[in-house]
């Protein structure tokens, strides 16, 4: 069995021990109930280690860290740019795109769109709760909820947008994207974008629109199939 895996925010060093966080104490302690002497790994963007619980009680877990397992990684070049859904399909798209290997996760208000804050304390967890699934090390950035015109505006040109429309027949293709490019989903709200909206977006100089299915997608649906497909196409390059 693998060592549970949990984030930590600080810098981790060989041969120095750490009290757990209280969260953390409860998770080791009372839910997977550990005992002294098992391991644990912890991990961020500098890499992963390997630690052992040294003391032990119900609400107080000390460990030591031993080693090094895990050097950092390259970060993606994958962002998701998504019109902000209801609670539980929001939760799924934080929970997938996270599992799928974006390095940032960009919420949009648009003209549709219902909802218009983001719970950011829950977002966070949902994120780190998946990256400590998935065997990553560092969690996507949730950035400000941003209208669609700034984000438009703000878009540098080096950064390909590719953009899911539901009136797109065109698929996209391997020639379309270069490993070493940046690239950002966008995809719309339940609804679809107004027309004036499209007429914004296709007028980014460096735009891709593609269409992801001949059916209506729900939002969930639509950042797995699309994330899952340029992650297909990056990795046959």
């Amino acid at each position: 069995m693998s060592n549970i895996r949990l984030y930590h925010l600080g810098r981790i060093s060989e041969n120095t021990t750490y009290l757990l966080s209280k969260e953390h104490t409860h998770y080791v302690a009372n839910v997977m109930r550990l005992k002294r002497g098992s391991n644990i790994n912890f991990f961020n963007k500098d890499g992963e280690w390997v630690s052992e619980i040294i003391f032990l009680e119900k609400d107080r877990v000390e460990v030591k860290f031993l080693n090094k397992v895990k050097e950092t990684s390259k970060s993606s070049n994958i962002e998701l740019a998504i019109c902000l859904v209801k609670k539980n399909p929001m939760e799924l798209i934080l929970q997938k795109a996270t599992e799928l290997g974006v390095s940032k996760i960009i919420p949009i208000i648009s003209e549709r769109t219902e909802i218009k804050e983001l719970n950011y304390e829950r977002a966070n967890k949902i994120v780190i709760e998946s990256i400590e699934q998935s065997n990553q090390l560092t969690p996507p950035l949730i950035s400000e909820v941003i209208g669609l015109n700034d984000f438009i505006n703000n878009l540098k040109d080096k950064t390909k947008l590719l953009f899911a429309d539901v009136n797109s027949k065109d698929n996209l293709r391997q020639q379309d994207l270069k490993p070493k490019d940046f690239h950002t989903i966008l995809i719309g709200p339940e609804g679809d974008f107004s027309p004036s909206e499209r007429e914004l977006i296709l007028g980014y100089s460096n735009v891709i629109p593609f269409c992801l299915s001949k059916n209506i997608l729900r939002s969930d649906t639509a950042v797995i199939s699309a994330i899952s497909l340029v992650n297909f196409i990056n990795n046959s390059h």
